[in-house]
């Protein structure tokens, strides 16, 4: 694992303490990869949702399209 050093002011490296201490992390460490892990996952569905958004219509989203929905829960045993 490669190491990395920041620098915080006071204010900020107090508030991270708290969160290790009341959130149960061991270490500043580990609640910062947290962060970065949330915020990577955050990024990819942006981009997802970006794609998605750019990309043209694969079905209408119409009565009959949810009719079919409904019916294919119901054969699956969701009622």
């Amino acid at each position: 694992m490669s190491t990395m050093n920041i620098s915080l002011p006071e204010a900020l490296k107090s508030f991270v303490d708290r969160q290790v201490r009341s959130r149960g992390y061991s270490s500043s460490s580990e609640y910062v990869r947290e962060l970065i892990r949330k915020d990577q996952d955050r990024q990819r569905i942006r981009d997802l949702l970006l794609e998605g958004a750019a990309s043209p219509p694969a079905v209408t989203a119409d009565s009959g399209y949810f009719d079919g929905l409904r019916d294919w829960v119901r054969e699956a045993g969701g009622n």
